[in-house]
């Protein structure tokens, strides 16, 4: 057990970063993006090892989205300085533009992974990196739909990894779609309370 640990720390820190990012997350609370920032430097030396490079992208994606993430939740997205960033919830014009988003990135994923790669799902690896994605950029504006679009991509990665056999991490993965769907149903709370003021 020690040696497992010792030769997989990098995975070990990884996977405690990511949950405590997901608590942080559910919890509002600014200190989710360093973490999810860790987190994500920490997974892609991991996926660069595994030579997973569509999950390695993802991972540069989401170290540079945490940075942006952390700078607008505590500098310019809050309308006063003592304030938090508010939730909100999306609105029918941003629906569309995420979801054209999310098509173009599946399109360019699905093509790379296809033509380039031995992806044995490439459709659906391209399905949860898209929506991966368009997900992550809604959480840096507080959009409470964000996590629908998680329970989603957890639901689906969680269905992956059990077909291709990675236990551990399906374990880890119907975890975040549980977690996704506490912190949807928080985050709505909060929202109502939002509301009344």
């Amino acid at each position: 057990m020690i040696d497992w640990l010792i030769n997989n720390w990098i995975e070990v820190f990884g996977v405690i970063s990511g949950l405590l990012f997901l608590y942080f997350e559910i919890k509002e609370n600014y200190l989710m993006w360093p973490l999810g920032l860790i987190s994500s430097a920490l997974y892609l030396v991991i996926f660069f090892k595994s030579k997973f490079y569509a999950d390695m992208s993802l991972q540069i994606y989401y170290v540079v989205i945490s940075l942006y993430g952390w700078y607008f939740w505590t500098k310019a997205g809050k309308t006063d300085k003592k304030e938090d960033v508010p939730i909100r919830q999306l609105k029918s014009k941003e629906a569309y533009m995420y979801l054209i988003i999310s098509g173009i990135i599946f399109y360019f994923y699905s093509v790379i992974l296809v033509k380039y790669t031995d992806s044995p799902l490439p459709y659906w690896d391209s399905f949860t990196t898209a929506l991966s994605i368009v997900a992550t950029f809604m959480l840096t504006r507080k959009i409470i739909e964000q996590w629908l679009v998680w329970i989603v991509v957890d639901a689906v990665s969680l269905s992956l990894y059990i077909y291709k056999g990675l236990y551990p991490t399906s374990i880890l993965f119907a975890v975040y779609t549980a977690l996704a769907i506490v912190g949807y149903l928080q985050w709505k709370k909060s929202y109502k309370k939002l509301l009344l003021l």
